[in-house]
């Protein structure tokens, strides 16, 4: 039992539910203390997160080497604005740049900003390297898609909660169905500059596009001289059995938008990846963050990139990858439709007719379980890349109890 274990769940859910606004519907679980792929809630009750914070977590609570780093920065220094170099900078960005591939990182905070900076960066690709008219550059996204929540990025959404009374929106966006090469083609005017893609789309219930579509994707912006970003904030940094998801298909973007697990579950790091012929559009005062690429973040940062150079975690999640999908392809037709796997992340559609995601997801924490519901029937679940294949079936033996107890 931890120090507080006097008091209750419900002490907590009532104080946050007066004070903090209502912009999330959380599970009844108060988290006090976490380790590894464990948390402990106020009253004692341990459970495993099969959610990692959306991926943020990838390495699981409190990493003893990111920890570490942290620790060791705190004792130094832990902001100096980009006013002033620091020591931590230079080297996280040099290998973040070799672990992606690319040649320059632009540092930020939040996934959300990295979205923007990479936006601002093709737009401003376009003007300067291909010649678009001023204030006519257009980007292709797709349908489904989740980049964030700022004013820009739900402009082009088609999710009602997300988008809907935030008006007037931002104009120079398309939006077509998400993994059709022919649409994007026929999308594709003089004033486009670049597709905007999720190689998963992770809160649209980890859907996979079919076989090819990646590797076509990068073909069609080659002959049409357009940036690909890749916004791999949720699927990158191993969770997928790759570094990056485009690189389960051999895919280099131009632009790869990364956050989440980049901060270990510590600080919020974020990053736009990319090479000098891009990047080198942003130029001093055309950008910039005050907490972007701190020597806070920086350490922690770079104590991540260390951990994924190993590819230990990949593998390990490449290796877990075909016994998740044989546990959850196990339940179909005992609760579950269907399911869609990659590495050690996991979309699984309930019969609507059974139980809602949401449901489902609180009869999980009730049994020691933390999942995430999304769109209705689905639930979703990404543990830490540090679970064990006997901590992997806790998860899906708990949702066929879960499931054979609704029936």
């Amino acid at each position: 039992m931890t120090a507080t274990a006097t008091l209750s769940n419900q002490t907590f859910i009532d104080l946050e539910d007066q004070v903090a606004a209502h912009n999330y519907s959380p599970l009844p679980v108060v988290v006090s203390e976490a380790e590894g792929i464990w948390v402990t809630d106020v009253e004692g009750n341990r459970y495993l997160d099969a959610l990692s914070g959306y991926s943020a977590l990838n390495f699981g609570h409190r990493h003893p080497d990111l920890v570490a780093a942290a620790k060791a920065q705190l004792d130094r220094s832990t902001l100096t604005s980009r006013a002033f170099h620091n020591d931590q900078l230079g080297p996280f960005c040099r290998d973040l740049a070799a672990l992606v591939g690319k040649d320059m990182i632009l540092p930020m905070n939040t996934g959300a900003e990295a979205v923007e900076t990479a936006i601002k960066i093709a737009r401003k690709w376009g003007y300067q390297k291909k010649g678009v008219a001023d204030g006519q550059a257009h980007i292709i996204v797709m349908d489904g898609n989740f980049h964030g929540r700022t004013t820009t990025i739900v402009s082009f959404s088609d999710d009602p909660e997300a988008h809907d009374e935030y008006g007037p929106y931002t104009p120079g966006f398309g939006a077509v169905p998400y993994g059709d090469l022919a649409a994007i083609e026929g999308a594709i005017t003089e004033h486009t500059v670049a597709v905007l893609v999720e190689p998963i789309q992770g809160e649209q219930g980890v859907q996979i596009p079919k076989e090819g579509f990646l590797p076509g994707l990068r073909e069609l912006c080659t002959e049409r001289n357009l940036l690909m970003i890749a916004d791999e904030i949720q699927s990158g940094l191993g969770r997928t059995g790759t570094t990056l998801a485009c690189g389960y298909e051999g895919v280099e973007a131009d632009l790869y938008t990364l956050g989440k697990a980049l901060g270990g579950g510590i600080v919020p790091v974020s990053a736009v990846a990319g090479d000098v012929e891009v990047m080198d559009v942003i130029q001093p005062g055309t950008h910039g963050s005050t907490f972007g690429g701190n020597p806070l973040a920086a350490a922690v940062g770079h104590a991540v990139v260390k951990l994924l150079e190993t590819g230990e975690h990949q593998g390990h999640a490449a290796e877990l990858e075909p016994v998740f999908r044989e546990q959850l392809e196990a339940l179909i037709g005992k609760g579950v439709v269907t399911v869609r796997v990659r590495g050690l992340w996991a979309g699984v559609d309930i019969d609507p007719e059974l139980m809602t995601g949401k449901a489902a997801c609180k009869a999980l924490a009730k049994k020691g379980v933390l999942a995430k519901d999304t769109h209705g029937s689905t639930i979703r679940l990404a543990p830490p890349l540090t679970i064990t294949a006997e901590e992997l079936s806790i998860i899906t033996d708990t949702l066929a109890e879960v499931l054979a107890g609704a029936a």
